[in-house]
């Protein structure tokens, strides 16, 4: 009985992390709204809206811990600040690299603060990544650490080209690659060249920012515009899509399900 229950609770939990779906909603999901065929559950929402959701894939958390291992991130500082039980359950599961420390946040400080609070996880580090987990990706991260390599700005920008240049921010770059002008979520963009959420930075950068921020304190809006010059951008080229809202993640399940493997 243990171990039927151990395997129900690993599939509750599975579908949890690679569906988006609600809390509620997997709690009531019965073996009729399955469809193993298609590889799809109906669910009812709120206002009983009815929806098709994908299911049998990895979950988020597990796509992003294998990109870090495949890609030789060793140890990696996890923030969250809901559902603590459920992400310490699903590291317990797991085995082998990376090494994750969690940081858990009940109410969130902002991206930028909770870098300067713990910048003592990257203290050996003369570089180090910064990783924004709702994204669903399978970028090169090699390719763009060489590339870091190769400047002496202070950071490296992931990019990747935008449907929807309005709700990111963008960037204009020189030959080089030079960041000369970003802007998050402008009303009028002058492109598509979008931040991806995925940066290498320098050690220099916490000197760029007050050792006890107030809040909010946001990367994105307090930080990088004060990079202007002196931060690189680097386009992955791979599969990158925005999963932050429901119907961005419906999207991006159906595509990533689809897309073209890169060689591992």
């Amino acid at each position: 009985q243990d171990d039927i229950l151990s395997l129900r609770n690993k599939a509750l939990l599975e579908t949890f992390y690679s569906t988006g779906m609600r809390i509620s909603e997997v709690v009531g999901l019965n073996i009729k709204d399955m469809d193993f065929i298609s590889g799809t559950v109906k669910v009812l929402g709120k206002g009983k809206k009815e929806r098709l959701v994908p299911i049998g894939e990895q979950s988020l958390l597990s796509i992003w811990l294998d990109l870090a291992a495949r890609e030789g991130i060793t140890e990696l500082l996890l923030n969250i600040s809901h559902h603590e039980e459920q992400v310490r359950d699903a590291l317990r599961a797991r085995s082998g690299p990376p090494h994750v420390e969690l940081l858990v946040e009940p109410e969130p400080l902002g991206s930028a603060a909770t870098l300067v609070n713990n910048r003592a996880f990257v203290a050996q580090d003369e570089s180090f990544w910064i990783l924004y987990a709702d994204n669903l990706t399978d970028a090169p991260l090699r390719q763009m650490a060489a590339f870091h390599d190769r400047h002496d700005g202070v950071l490296t920008m992931g990019l990747f080209h935008t449907p929807t240049p309005s709700s990111c921010g963008i960037v204009q770059l020189d030959d080089n690659g030079r960041v000369l002008e970003f802007e998050e979520k402008p009303v009028r963009p002058r492109g598509d060249l979008a931040n991806a959420g995925v940066y290498i930075a320098r050690s220099s950068l916490f000197d760029l920012m007050p050792p006890s921020p107030g809040t909010p304190f946001d990367l994105g809006y307090h930080v990088l515009p004060r990079l202007i010059g002196r931060m690189y951008g680097h386009v992955v080229g791979s599969f990158l899509m925005d999963i932050g809202t429901p119907a961005s993640l419906e999207r991006a399940t159906q595509q990533w399900a689809t897309r073209t493997r890169r060689p591992v």
